[in-house]
């Protein structure tokens, strides 16, 4: 089973950019999106054979997630039944037979920290939402997390440390996560391999030296681990300045 995930910046604007070429090419069984950034009605996607499910926020234009699949799920959730974190449209969980998929977009802490504690809060229940889902079957949670875990996750950290995305408080919760009997797929397969980022600044030349980030994951419950066949950076892949992630998994 192939699983692709895309902060897409906006997925009107990604349609123009080529969304759908790519989106055909890769024939993903399953294929999240991020950071949708429009309202019921506003696109119209023609994805013959995948079912459709949209999870958008309350506010126009900002945040928003969708999950694609080939294979239609046992049941779908949006956010974590709360109705104050729901309104930003960033969780769907759609069960399966042998699993849980979890279509994520994090919390920004923004470049101020003005976020960081709810962001955090944003962690701690997250947390807690995996943990029961795990309880019960093995979890893939995916998407942009919004933070570089370890200095090799970014190409400068010593300049960001303490910045947005580069907290000890924000690395310390990613931390727990698999210390809860998770695992960074990416890092599974690749612990050691440098330069691999996927996001960049839309400032000057910045991708195209790679001065990145990789704050976009696949992360899947360590009972998974056995099953899992490769983990994948399309850093290629333009039309947002993030790029698509993707997982392979060997599902009975």
């Amino acid at each position: 089973m192939k699983l692709v995930s895309w902060n897409v910046n906006g997925l009107r604007a990604c349609v123009r950019k080529g969304f759908l070429d790519y989106f055909n090419e890769l024939d993903a069984d399953i294929f999240c999106v991020q950071e949708t950034k429009l309202q019921e009605g506003q696109i119209d996607l023609e994805l013959d054979g995948y079912h459709q499910y949209w999870n958008y926020a309350v506010k126009k234009g900002y945040s928003g997630t969708a999950v694609f699949t080939k294979h239609e799920p046992l049941s779908v959730r949006y956010g974590i039944g709360e109705s104050d974190r729901e309104e930003e449209g960033r969780i769907i969980t759609l069960e399966f037979d042998q699993f849980y998929l979890v279509n994520v977009y994090t919390p920004n802490a923004q470049r101020d920290l003005a976020r960081l504690d709810y962001r955090l809060e944003w962690e701690d229940r997250m947390l807690l939402y995996l943990k029961e889902l795990d309880q019960n079957k093995p979890v893939i949670m995916c998407g942009d997390l919004n933070v570089a875990h370890q200095d090799i996750d970014l190409k400068n950290f010593k300049s960001n440390r303490g910045n947005s995305g580069f907290t000890d408080e924000e690395r310390g919760k990613f931390s727990t996560l698999l210390e809860h009997g998770f695992v960074d797929s990416y890092r599974h397969f690749y612990p050691e391999k440098e330069g691999a980022y996927t996001w960049w600044s839309y400032m000057n030349k910045v991708r195209e030296r790679n001065i990145g980030w990789r704050i976009d994951y696949f992360i899947v419950s360590e009972r998974f681990k056995d099953q899992l066949k490769d983990a994948q950076i399309y850093s290629d892949v333009m039309g947002s300045d993030h790029c698509p992630v993707a997982l392979k998994i060997e599902v009975e």
